[in-house]
């Protein structure tokens, strides 16, 4: 095998490895995103669900009279 072939061969191997890393980081960056949707889908819940049980208690938490030991 020439110089040549051997390092066209080499490169061939090199950019196998390379998109077999490409291909592993665009797997693992959709998993990222969705899980991060994912996340954000259920701060967003959270928020709302405390935002009701906030107005639930009072409408005003600053119209309610303060406690008996003020």
């Amino acid at each position: 095998m020439s110089q040549t072939e051997q390092r066209l061969t080499e490169l061939e191997v090199r950019l196998a490895f390379i998109d077999d890393a490409v291909q592993a980081l665009v797997a693992a960056d959709a998993d990222q995103s969705l899980r991060i949707a994912t996340l954000e889908r259920l701060v967003r819940d959270l928020r709302n669900e405390l935002e009701t049980v906030r107005l639930g208690q009072s409408p005003d938490p600053h119209s309610e009279p303060p406690p008996p030991h003020y």
